[in-house]
């Protein structure tokens, strides 16, 4: 969504491919959406021939900041200093006191959990809809994920559930911020501090989205963040933990270096921990983003409310709803939910290949 697509032609392409439940393989009466030709999927033209704008988009200045570190030779965060430049501003534009980049969004939620102390026999809350990585992390820590059910609206971990998960054993709370748009932070942290409970935000996909005008990520004890190729930032892989907790940041730099202390002593070990450092490579790429990522923020915000005002406009198709106390939704994906008794029972793998062929590329969810 670097460049604003032809969001009229997005909107009527929905619209088209919804139709196909109504139409089976007889043409709609004139006057309706289709009057003027058959749907794609039955023979007729797509409403969309143009390819979508290719992501991620590559600007001069970051093949500049590529070949600096390539000349450079320092290819390893210990060397050099990008890494760190790129933690500071990320933590500058968050608001978040430090921020500590890594390998991947999944290493970043693993280092979180083990500063956290979550080990064997604890229970971590998640949601069941949620990208793998995230259940993924608490079992490698041999904990338990305990699954408190999404709320059908907004899609979101349903935060009035959370309490009657609690257990004596629940060690951390991790809401996933789905699609970029935040879960209820607000009862959230407030069962959280009820219960003396920690709250570790997976924000992978919520870069620069707001709840009550806080960035997401730095609302709850900890916060993590992906930088995967698909993400609004990415630099291929990468990752960062963001948090206001002086003890927890040393806890988290330590982890994600080995185990190894601070100060000179470069190979003192203090406990156990991993290689998840990022490259050199991979934070000047995100540096060099950092220059437009608000400008392409603003661009899906725009396209995004634009689409749902006319999705709203079609039966059946249920975009996904903001939490009241959503100030900014990141919009890695545009989520909505499809019910097939509006199109006469028409499954949704039918509905998605009609949208398909009208050339609006589209994924099922869980």
């Amino acid at each position: 969504m670097d460049r604003e697509a032809n969001r009229r032609d997005f909107g009527k392409a929905i619209t088209l491919a919804a139709a196909a439940g109504m139409m089976g393989k007889k043409r709609l009466k004139a006057g309706s959406a289709t009057a003027s030709g058959r749907l794609a999927i039955l023979g007729g033209n797509p409403v969309r021939t143009q390819p979508f704008p290719d992501w991620p988009v590559v600007r001069e200045n970051d093949e500049t900041a590529w070949r600096e570190v390539l000349a450079s030779g320092k290819w390893c965060r210990l060397d050099g200093d990008r890494a760190a430049t790129f933690e500071g501003e990320w933590a500058r534009r968050l608001g978040a006191k430090h921020c500590l980049a890594t390998s991947s969004g999944t290493t970043a939620l693993l280092t979180a959990l083990n500063a956290l102390g979550v080990g064997p026999g604890d229970e971590v809350i998640v949601p069941p809809y949620t990208f793998a990585a995230t259940i993924n992390v608490v079992m490698l820590q041999f904990a338990l994920p305990v699954f408190v059910d999404s709320d059908r609206a907004t899609f979101q971990i349903d935060a009035n559930k959370i309490e009657k998960a609690i257990t004596s054993r629940t060690r951390v709370i991790l809401p996933v911020h789905i699609g970029g748009s935040p879960a209820n932070m607000d009862r959230i942290l407030e069962v959280a501090k009820a219960h003396g409970i920690p709250v570790l935000e997976d924000a992978c996909q919520a870069h620069l989205a707001e709840w009550r005008h806080r960035k997401l990520g730095t609302i709850g004890t900890a916060g993590c963040f992906s930088f995967q190729a698909s993400k609004n930032l990415n630099s291929g892989e990468g990752g960062a933990v963001v948090t206001n907790d002086n003890k927890l940041a040393e806890v988290c730099q330590s982890f994600h270096n080995n185990g190894r202390g601070g100060g000179d002593a470069a190979y003192s070990y203090v406990r156990t921990g991993s290689n998840y450092r990022m490259t050199e490579f991979q934070a000047a790429l995100l540096f060099s983003q950092l220059a437009r990522v608000d400008a392409q923020a603003s661009i899906r915000s725009r396209n995004a409310e634009y689409l749902t005002r006319q999705l709203e406009q079609v039966a059946g198709i249920m975009p996904a709803v903001l939490s009241p106390g959503c100030t900014r939704s990141a919009y890695h994906l545009y989520m909505f939910r499809y019910d097939p008794q509006h199109f006469q029972g028409l499954p949704r793998s039918r509905f998605m290949q009609a949208l398909s062929a009208e050339g609006i590329p589209g994924l099922i969810g869980l």
